[in-house]
């Protein structure tokens, strides 16, 4: 073999050619997402107490499982929306100015649903709190994504999808903390409150955060060609008039729903079925108890998803991003049925919950992994934004329809009919692309 011909390309680290400032975008982009998950799972560990003390005495307490998932809907239509406008917003404003404003929303918005005084104001807080969380997620993967070099790209963005996990579990040591020294009914205004503390993070990112190189190159080629629709940055309609970015934003928004149905469909009632397990082994069991174990129980299936996330981009560097989304739907598939129907105790949900949580952030994860590197730059943060936020349009009313099943045929019934949705993904792999080992397309 001639000299300096290699019949493999040496395998670089992550850490090769990373400097500080990379350190630093990713800091801030896993602050960002951590921040944006804890306001999510403050709401989540909040929501029936805060359901029940906003709507009138008259309502059943088995009913109010149904105006739960009419406010979570809310969300996720807000969140939706949130991801469309924020996309575009992104691709044209840019990737940093976008993640402070949608900071300040989401952070601003949480903060004020502690103030609201009925569920009708609950409902409309939370759904502009859903534009924020829908803008800041589209942003956040672009900006690292753009940043990185190709090697540690995955990498980089399975770090950003398993901090999640970490504002998850912060949410639950909050709520832990507070309603030790009061009353869940009282507390839930308090916990939601400190919902705003993260719009500080908003001064680091306007002070030591820039564009990247890849976005300002598009930018200015879009200048350039303003006449071109095809050229146009943020452009919606041209996620369906080029025929391959097409089937990418199909395959994307698939993917979406099916992930969005499987956490915000079905595993968001996991504090429910906590308290529904407690409640019906002894029904004098103290609250503060009964919120200790609810906590310990969303921190087990956050650690879960940590690790979840993380396992994403180790088997998508050996096996494909293909191979990894079939690993994580069958997962999700027989866990989260499994969950629902055998943890019968606390211990049970302990270990039940860390599985579950691992197999659905083993999945979300690839959504961060993925779909940046479906979309050229141009139309990078709108069709991530797309794809991880529009599916939420058509993932929205399952939040609703968890509640009314509950409410008729028990919580163990509703998780095993939603998680046949599951199969539907496993269907929708046939047609993506595989992006390993291939660059961002321009």
């Amino acid at each position: 073999m001639p000299d300096g011909v290699m019949l493999h390309e040496k395998k670089k680290r992550f850490s090769e050619g990373v400097t500080g400032y990379h350190y630093l975008v990713l800091a801030v982009a896993c602050f960002g997402w951590s921040f944006d998950t804890m306001d999510q799972w403050l709401y989540v560990l909040v929501k029936g107490h805060a359901l029940r003390g906003l709507l009138p005495a008259s309502v059943p307490d088995a009913d109010v499982s149904k105006y739960t998932g009419y406010v979570q809907t809310a969300l996720i239509f807000g969140w939706a929306t949130g991801g469309l406008i924020f996309g575009m917003v992104g691709d044209r404003l840019g990737r940093t100015r976008t993640m402070i404003i949608t900071i300040m929303m989401y952070a601003g918005f949480t903060g004020l649903s502690g103030l609201a005084q009925n569920w009708h104001q609950f409902l409309i807080l939370r759904f502009l709190t859903g534009l924020g969380v829908g803008g800041e997620f589209a942003a956040g993967a672009a900006l690292v994504a753009e940043t990185f070099p190709d090697h540690s790209r995955a990498t980089a963005l399975g770090i950003v999808q398993a901090t999640s996990a970490l504002g998850n579990v912060t949410a639950a040591l909050i709520n832990m903390a507070f309603t030790q020294f009061m009353a869940p009914a009282e507390a839930w205004r308090w916990i939601l409150g400190v919902g705003a503390f993260p719009v500080l993070l908003v001064v680091v990112i306007a002070l030591f955060i820039h564009e990247p190189d890849r976005w300002k190159a598009a930018r200015e080629l879009s200048r350039q060609k303003k006449k071109d629709g095809i050229r146009e940055v943020g452009s919606i309609i041209a996620l369906f008039s080029e025929r391959e970015v097409r089937r990418n934003t199909f395959v994307g928004l698939a993917l979406g729903a099916v992930g969005i149905i499987g956490f915000w469909g079905i595993s968001t009632w996991t504090p429910e079925l906590v308290r529904e397990m407690l409640l019906r082994a002894n029904a004098e069991v103290d609250k503060t108890l009964v919120e200790r174990y609810v906590s310990l129980a969303a921190m087990s299936q956050n650690i879960g998803a940590f690790f979840g996330a993380l396992t994403f981009a180790w088997f998508a560097n050996r096996i494909g991003r293909r191979g990894a989304f079939a690993v994580a739907l069958v997962l999700c598939l027989v866990e989260i049925p499994a969950t629902f129907y055998f943890a019968t105790s606390i211990t049970l949900a302990l270990v039940f919950f860390f599985g579950m949580g691992f197999s659905l952030l083993f999945l979300l994860s690839g959504f961060t992994v993925y779909f940046p590197e479906l979309f050229p730059t141009r139309l990078r943060a709108t069709g991530t934004g797309f794809c991880y936020n529009v599916s939420r349009y058509a993932a929205a009313p399952f939040a609703a329809l968890f509640g009314v099943l509950s409410a008729s045929f028990g919580i163990q019934l509703a998780a095993l009919m939603l998680s046949s949705v599951f199969l539907l993904g496993l269907v929708v792999l046939l047609f993506a692309p595989e992006t390993k080992g291939k660059p961002l397309p321009e």
